[in-house]
């Protein structure tokens, strides 16, 4: 077998085959006795393995389901982890005696020390490595740090294997999460006859793996031949668990590169039905491996996508962005024509002019938005935990006889837009700015803003207050709800900023319209900051009269995009857009 010979080069079955006839123990034991070439008195004791993982179920050699199938919460979480994470997480635990959990946090802690360790350039002999490890400082974690480097090193695979083979014959047994690490290993380098012969292995040595294992297997299957192989696996993590996402985007990848468009859209939307969120690789790879092809299903499809990204508010980057571009034009006999512009404040497209949609909503759209958001996210939600029934009465109160401002700003949160001025400085400089043109201006304070300190002057508290409105609420309080409350009390015209996204609040309404309604209101109601050219003064952007989402007339696409990735979603709504025309 390739894995962890270093003398013989014969295959997996070839090995098997040989010697199974001279030792009478189970397949597996022949499997792994003959790949570290155990001698003969080992051949008990090598089977009593280690596992670091209790849902890597470990197969009873006598043919019979005695250990337990209890699952900790930690696989849950691994489920999302990469290849490159998991040389990080996993501990080693003796199957029969469970260490305590001060040592634990001290193995923990120690492998951190280790992480300039590097490991050696060619393989070594059992002595060698025998002296490696006693001159280790915590000889107890020296394999697990070694393959850690070796991971973060990207070591020839002959250097782990003989790391491996000296384990094998020194332990007469491989621990789970070092073979872990050697398959973290192979799929880093793309070693797919290592990678095979790693999921032969574990899956006649544990009857059940854990996710992060099969992550690794499937996404190193799916950038190989064997990619098949990758959709065969993700079959079996159906039967055992959710399969994670990427698990399905591996899946997916691997489909859309041999041009399989029907089975990676299959396994998109039985990803969403799941749902687990896409990734922007995984949208953008369906453009980039579509492209030049033809079929109406097809194309159907990939105007799904770009209606999903509307319907969640996403904004592709400026690589995705081109990928579409890139396949609107090679749609055979599409006639699709892309150009990059910016859209005029009137909402008009220079290129087409088309005019965008419209921000506003209509007058029963805001009625109903206002009164699901006091009802579901103001009254629905835990607002009282910070923030007293009596405290938010008479902020009601305080804003019913003051009615209607034009702009409620979030003080707080504005005070912080520069961390080297004064807070009270920022806050004054953003009333100054938005103060113009008589606007009547709602601020959202704490009571810590009213004593005198390094951040807060009061001579300049008292200047603020002659410009605008303050309401200083408890220094616990949740202010978003005040903001949100505020600014749909006022009315349509009504602004409001904040540099929050306010997800939070999205999600405690109960239905997607109601979301979509929500989302809409906020991109034409939330005045952004924009730092001034010298980054002295305080800027804002007016919020946009047309709503910045993606959208389409049948025969034009106006798709607004960033320039960077953003992995977190942003308040900030890009002011770059592709127009794109069927001629």
């Amino acid at each position: 077998m390739a894995l962890f010979s270093q003398t013989s080069q014969q295959g997996f079955q070839a090995l098997l085959w040989k010697y199974r006839m001279f030792w009478p123990v189970s397949r597996c034991q022949q499997l792994f006795a003959v790949s570290f070439s155990i001698p003969n008195r080992e051949k008990v004791s090598y089977f009593s393995f280690m596992t670091s993982s209790s849902t890597a179920l470990p197969v009873d050699p006598k043919g019979t389901d005695v250990f337990s199938t209890k699952k900790r919460s930690e696989s849950d979480y691994e489920a999302e982890k990469g290849w490159d994470e998991i040389s990080e997480r996993k501990l080693h635990f003796s199957s029969s005696v469970e260490a305590p959990k001060k040592r634990l946090m001290s193995q923990v802690l120690s492998r951190h020390k280790f992480t300039n360790v590097q490991p050696p350039e060619k393989p070594l002999q059992a002595e060698e490595w025998n002296r490696l490890r006693e001159s280790f400082q915590s000889p107890e974690i020296f394999e697990e740090v070694m393959f850690n480097s070796m991971v973060r090193c990207n070591s020839p695979i002959d250097v782990a294997k003989s790391l491996l083979t000296h384990v094998a014959k020194s332990k007469g047994d491989i621990a789970y999460n070092l073979l872990i690490k050697y398959l973290a290993l192979c799929v880093q380098q793309g070693q797919t006859s290592e990678i095979c012969d790693m999921y032969d292995i574990m899956k006649i040595r544990f009857r059940i793996l854990e996710s992060g294992a099969y992550n690794l297997l499937i996404r190193g299957l799916s950038n190989s031949d064997q990619w098949r192989m990758a959709l065969t696996l993700l079959e079996e993590v159906k039967k055992i668990m959710i399969p994670s996402r990427t698990n399905y985007e591996s899946c997916i990848k691997a489909a859309s590169r041999h041009q399989e468009m029907n089975l990676a859209f299959e396994l998109y939307h039985e990803m969403l039905a799941k749902d687990l969120v896409p990734t922007l690789d995984v949208l953008q790879a369906f453009f980039d491996f579509s492209r030049g092809m033809k079929g109406a299903e097809l194309q159907k499809e990939l105007f799904g996508i770009l209606l999903y990204l509307r319907e969640n508010q996403i904004y592709p980057h400026k690589t995705f962005m081109r990928s579409i571009k890139l396949w609107f034009e090679s749609i055979p006999g599409g006639n699709w024509r892309g150009h990059l512009t910016n859209i005029k404040d009137s909402g008009q497209c220079p290129v087409c002019n088309h005019q965008l949609e419209d921000s506003d909503l209509t007058e029963e759209e805001y009625n109903n938005l206002r009164e699901r958001i006091i009802r579901d996210v103001i009254h629905g939600t835990d607002t009282f935990r910070k923030t007293s029934p009596q405290e938010f009465e008479a902020f009601q109160t305080f804003v019913e006889n003051r009615l209607p401002f034009d702009i409620v700003i979030d003080g707080l949160n504005v005070s912080h837009i520069k961390p080297r001025k004064m807070q009270c400085e920022n806050l004054f400089d953003a009333v100054n700015c938005l103060a113009k043109e008589n606007a009547r201006l709602l601020v959202l304070g704490r009571k810590h803003m009213l004593i005198n300190s390094s951040n807060w002057k009061r001579g300049i508290m008292k200047e603020m207050q002659n410009k605008a409105d303050f309401f200083f609420a408890e220094n616990i309080s949740e202010d978003d709800a005040f903001l949100l409350y505020a600014t749909l009390r006022s009315g349509k015209h009504c602004k409001f900023v904040t540099r929050d996204f306010l997800r939070d609040h999205k999600a405690c309404l109960a239905d997607s319209l109601t979301r979509h309604l929500f989302r809409k209101w906020q991109r034409g109601h939330q005045i952004v900051f924009s730092p001034s050219v010298e980054g002295k003064h305080i800027n804002f952007l007016p919020a946009f009269c047309y709503d910045c989402v993606v959208q389409t007339t049948g025969d034009t696409w106006h798709i607004p995009y960033k320039d960077t990735f953003e992995e977190k979603y942003s308040y900030r709504v890009p002011r770059k857009w592709l127009c794109i025309q069927q001629k």
